[in-house]
């Protein structure tokens, strides 16, 4: 179980950053656009649990808290 959660983990954050990424091509959704790109490159950068984790769920959240 344990090789596969990085792989799941990089699913489900690909899959929301694509979705953050079609909102934020609209104008003035620039945050959301850089936060997708952010989801979309970060399973390729790490591959270990906890980092892939922590920065994914930092990046879901951003969108929130930068205006």
């Amino acid at each position: 179980m344990a090789e596969t959660t990085p792989l799941l983990l990089a699913l489900v954050f690909g899959s929301i950053g694509i979705a953050y990424l079609v909102y934020g091509r609209r104008p003035g959704k620039r945050v959301w656009l850089y936060t997708g790109l952010g989801l979309l490159v970060l399973p390729y950068l790490t591959t270990a649990t906890l980092p892939l984790l922590t920065l994914g769920v930092i990046l879901l959240f951003v969108p929130k808290f930068v205006r």
